[in-house]
């Protein structure tokens, strides 16, 4: 499994944001703009708690087995495996959606003198902190479950066993 790449997610938010913002204002000058909703960052929000909590709980449950504590849960590495993907998936996702909603937030700083519009400029900020939150946490979690390199088998000129 390859690990995220903070140029991508930065590269879909920025597309994202340029495309969303271009449509804000076409959106805007054909007719009315669709709210921006409160639940945006609600959500985003929930799904950074959970993958946070995730993270912390995977990172508890691995160092109790590494440190062979007894009684200790192990992590079954499929369950490790779903949650990175949760979390890739995630991550992807919250950084198509801060981007939308951070180009819907930059074309409605134009608009800050009706109250409504100041509200969902708002939201939008708001909902790009969440989606930040989100990815964070994604990449957190992803280090948490990051396989340890193993050093003692292939010491450094040794032939790798094949």
């Amino acid at each position: 499994m390859r690990e995220l790449r903070i140029r991508v997610l930065a590269g879909v938010f920025v597309v994202a944001g340029i495309l969303s913002w271009a449509g804000a204002r076409l959106w805007n000058s054909i007719g009315t703009l669709p709210s921006v909703p409160l639940a945006a960052p609600v959500v985003l929000a929930l799904i950074a708690v959970v993958l946070l909590s995730t993270a912390l709980s995977l990172r508890a449950r691995l160092k109790a087995q590494r440190e062979r504590r007894p009684g200790a849960k192990g992590v079954d590495p499929l369950m490790a495996a779903r949650a990175v993907v949760f979390g890739q998936a995630s991550a992807l996702v919250a950084a198509l959606v801060a981007g939308m909603y951070g180009g819907t937030g930059v074309f409605l700083l134009e608009l800050l003198d009706i109250p409504t519009r100041r509200d969902q400029a708002l939201y939008a900020g708001f909902s790009v902190l969440a989606g930040v939150g989100v990815i964070a946490a994604a990449l957190f979690l992803e280090r948490v479950c990051r396989l340890p390199e193993d050093d003692d088998q292939n010491p450094p000129g040794a032939e790798p066993v094949a």
